[in-house]
């Protein structure tokens, strides 16, 4: 399959924003990668209580496929992180290198 990129972009909810990119960074983040993903960067952005970062696949699985796989893992079940207490909104861009 060809490699995937999507720009995730995530309003957080007020006062959240640094438990969040904590949690991302120490839970989401490893399994991530050990399913196969590439992070290509992560931003925050205080001022507008927003958390943007890069994620990629380039596998033998679409990316829909691959991301249904993390989803169900029992490893992001045993997180107990559900999104909703954090996000109140959520844009994913799917993306492609020009440069």
């Amino acid at each position: 399959m060809p490699r995937t990129t999507q720009l995730r972009t995530y309003t957080v909810r007020d006062g959240l924003l640094d438990e969040w990119a904590q949690r991302w960074r120490e839970e989401i983040v490893p399994l991530r990668l050990k399913l196969g993903f590439e992070i290509g960067g992560a931003w925050s952005d205080p001022e507008h209580s927003q958390f943007i970062w890069l994620i990629s696949y380039d596998g033998p699985e679409t990316f829909a496929e691959r991301n249904a796989l993390y989803w169900s893992s029992p490893e992001r079940e045993a997180m107990g992180l559900n999104p909703d207490d954090y996000l109140v909104q959520t844009e994913e861009r799917t993306v492609e290198t020009v440069y």
